[in-house]
């Protein structure tokens, strides 16, 4: 790293949280971010991470310890087995792996830290490293000043590999409001076409497009354990304002993928103003003073 970039960080590093959230938050969504009165979800989002730091979220978005977390609340029927644990790349015995699995680092969110290996006699290991271990370094507390992240000690874990009948793995994420599910977005195609589909709590459609993936127009089905996918959310997330919990489907059986508290770390405007204003309306904001 030159100079110009050193000096560049440690001044931003500097900043106070909320001066860097408002300059992001212009520079992403080009509008003055309201901390005094906010009502954009886009907004609500940048004042949690300020005013909502509770010391169990860290526990719970390490990727680690969110399964000891979960399984508290809704049993460990719910969680992907852990194939092993490991601080670095290089201690990863890979002998010790099945055929197939999924390494992820437990510190990252969306797909950057996570390594899918379909045949490990043609699992390209050297890519894997660069990825995790880029994860690995990355720290969202500093550059998106989410908090929950801020102590998380990163490490490496394998899970056991999972497919379900489409023959990837959808995601189901329920952006659950004080413990009430209101939408839920349907992400496929996760490492090709990447789309987004937004469902209502009985699986309407609504008309939302994200600037993170767009829609697919393939037919996506209503999963036969839909009520018991609502009610494992509304479980984790009572007395939230908000999180959104990633759940997946897979032969039949319901699996817990992780939880978020700031969905596109508050960047996403939901294609129109009307519909960052409901989801906002739907976040209670709690009194933090």
């Amino acid at each position: 790293m030159n100079f110009v970039l050193k000096i560049r960080r440690v001044l931003i590093n500097s900043l106070s949280d909320k001066l860097y959230l408002q300059l992001v938050y212009y520079r992403n969504l080009k509008r003055i971010l309201n901390l005094k009165r906010p009502k954009l979800f886009s907004e609500k989002l940048q004042w949690l991470k300020l005013h909502d730091r509770k010391p169990e979220y860290t526990q719970m978005v390490d990727k680690i310890t969110a399964k000891e977390y979960v399984a508290s609340i809704i049993g460990r029927d719910y969680i992907i087995p852990t194939l092993g644990i490991w601080k670095s790349f290089d201690e990863i015995d890979f002998s010790t792996l099945p055929d197939q699995f999924v390494l992820k680092t437990n510190n990252g969110g969306g797909g950057g830290g996570i390594a899918i290996c379909k045949n490990k006699a043609t699992f390209n290991k050297k890519n894997a490293e660069k990825k995790l271990m880029r994860s690995m370094k990355s720290n969202l507390y500093r550059t998106l000043r989410e908090w929950p992240y801020k102590n998380i000690k990163s490490k490496i874990l394998a899970e056991q590999f999972m497919q379900d009948d489409s023959g990837q793995l959808r995601d189901y994420k329920f952006f659950c409001f004080s413990g009430v599910v209101r939408a839920v977005l349907v992400a496929t195609n996760r490492f090709t076409s990447h789309n987004f589909n937004y469902y209502d709590p009985l699986f309407n459609p609504l008309p939302i497009e994200s600037r993170d993936g767009k829609c697919s127009s393939a037919i996506i089905n209503r999963p036969e354990k839909w009520d018991e996918m609502i009610s494992i959310a509304e479980k984790l997330s009572k007395e939230i304002p908000f999180i959104r919990v990633d759940l997946y489907y897979v032969n039949n059986h319901v699996y817990f993928g992780e939880l978020t508290f700031f969905d596109s770390s508050g960047y996403d405007d939901l294609s129109s103003e009307h519909w960052n204003m409901v989801f906002g309306d739907w976040i209670q904001l709690p009194d933090c003073n």
